[in-house]
């Protein structure tokens, strides 16, 4: 399944709903919790051991973050990536 989440703050119910497997694409605002002194670093870093992570890079770019600020775990991902992601996953899932 791809989770698609678009919400900021993150919140503990949607990220408890990832099953091992899942590839999960951080979007638009739900970028801001994917810094690596953020509250969420650790519960994404166990995340991303048993599935995939991404972030949009253009969503990381206009909120002026750069990579090396993410937490552990995290793949960036471009439009077209984005796009191989929902031809992959006949599941998709959006969390705003």
């Amino acid at each position: 399944m791809l989770h698609l989440i678009f919400q900021s703050p993150l919140e503990c119910a949607v990220l408890e709903r990832v099953a091992a497997g899942d590839d999960v694409v951080f979007l638009d605002s739900a970028v801001l919790g994917l810094l690596k002194n953020s509250r969420w670093a650790e519960h994404l870093k166990s995340l991303a051991e048993s599935c995939q992570l991404f972030v949009l890079g253009d969503a990381l770019k206009v909120r002026g973050i750069s990579e090396v600020e993410l937490a552990t775990g995290l793949t960036v991902l471009d439009y077209g990536g984005l796009v191989a992601l929902t031809v992959k996953n006949t599941a998709i899932q959006s969390w705003a």
